[in-house]
């Protein structure tokens, strides 16, 4: 029987190229690794790594051998979640999550307190990451969920292997101080409110950059942008401070100071938040404890 660890290190190793890239993915050293897969070439009694350059590249018996690896995978994680249901469906174990920060800090830490008081036995740990590598995460088993989102209203593309479901729906609201002339409308704002305001934005690239371009698109001015600051406290510093405005998604808001205040919008950008995980580990209580502690029902402006 060949070494599962040794042949998901393989599998890293053809991924992303390099042993030192694989040691890193799976927290080994690179030495770790490289023993791992001597380790498995002596139980094939075949080499399944060749070096080209400053990489290696799979022989001919490690490409089978990869192919067949989310095969294997996929089984022996079929195995453990239909012996984790039958035993009441209780959650019990180590689950894995790999999420974007704002999700974090809107969805996962929320529901920690509550999932730890109604499943003492289930160890949920977070890692973040962005969902493309989150995704890669999740497809290679090193991690068993991910919290994506779609990028710009396009879907973050998902393996075969993989599935996922719709826990949220986040917005973007215009924050201001209360004494700014926008908060004194009483009513949802439309684009055309937004001429003539200085603004502190996230740093270009960003999806919230590109909602903060579309929203302004159809400002007879230009906008005036005056700061680029990525963390979203910062931001509400600045709007505080420098009396101008900010378009910040309700995941990523801490808590208002009384000198602030969210404003909603008429035609507000948004992105769908999912959880996807592998389908080999449908039957999971730990994924299926997990994803229902996030909010499953998506939420409508307010």
């Amino acid at each position: 029987m060949i070494d599962v660890g040794a042949l998901r290190a393989l599998r890293s190793v053809a991924l992303l190229g390099t042993v030192a890239q694989a040691a890193d993915e799976l927290g080994f050293t690179p030495s770790a690794v490289s023993q791992q897969i001597k380790r498995l070439e002596r139980q094939l009694g075949v080499a399944v790594l060749a070096p080209a350059g400053r990489k290696v590249v799979l022989t001919p018996a490690g490409q089978v051998l990869v192919d067949a690896a989310p095969d294997v995978f996929h089984a022996l994680e079929r195995c453990v979640a239909a012996a984790q249901s039958v035993s009441h469906g209780t959650p019990i174990g180590v689950l894995r999550v790999d999420a974007f920060s704002t999700g974090i800090r809107g969805l996962i830490a929320p529901s920690l307190a509550g999932l730890a008081a109604e499943y003492p036995d289930l160890d949920v740990r977070v890692t973040e990451q962005d969902p493309d590598r989150a995704v890669h995460s999740l497809d290679s088993g090193n991690a068993d969920v991910a919290l994506i989102h779609d990028a710009d209203g396009l879907p973050t593309p998902l393996p075969p292997v993989l599935t996922q479901k719709l826990v949220h729906i986040d917005y973007g609201d215009v924050v201001v101080r209360r004494d700014h002339p926008l908060a004194q409308l009483k009513r949802d704002l439309t684009s055309d409110d937004l001429g003539g305001c200085a603004w502190v934005t996230s740093p270009e690239g960003t999806v919230c950059h590109r909602w903060f371009q579309r929203l302004v698109a159809g400002v007879p001015e230009q906008a005036d942008v005056r700061h680029m600051v990525d963390d979203f406290s910062t931001q509400l510093s600045i709007v505080e401070a420098a009396h101008v405005v900010a378009l910040i998604p309700r995941l990523a808001r801490p808590p208002l100071t009384p000198a602030i205040v969210a404003l909603p919008l008429s035609r507000p950008p948004r992105r769908e938040v999912f959880a996807a995980w592998r389908r080999s580990a449908d039957a999971s209580p730990l994924v299926h404890a997990f994803v229902s502690a996030l909010n499953a029902d998506p939420q409508t402006p307010q």
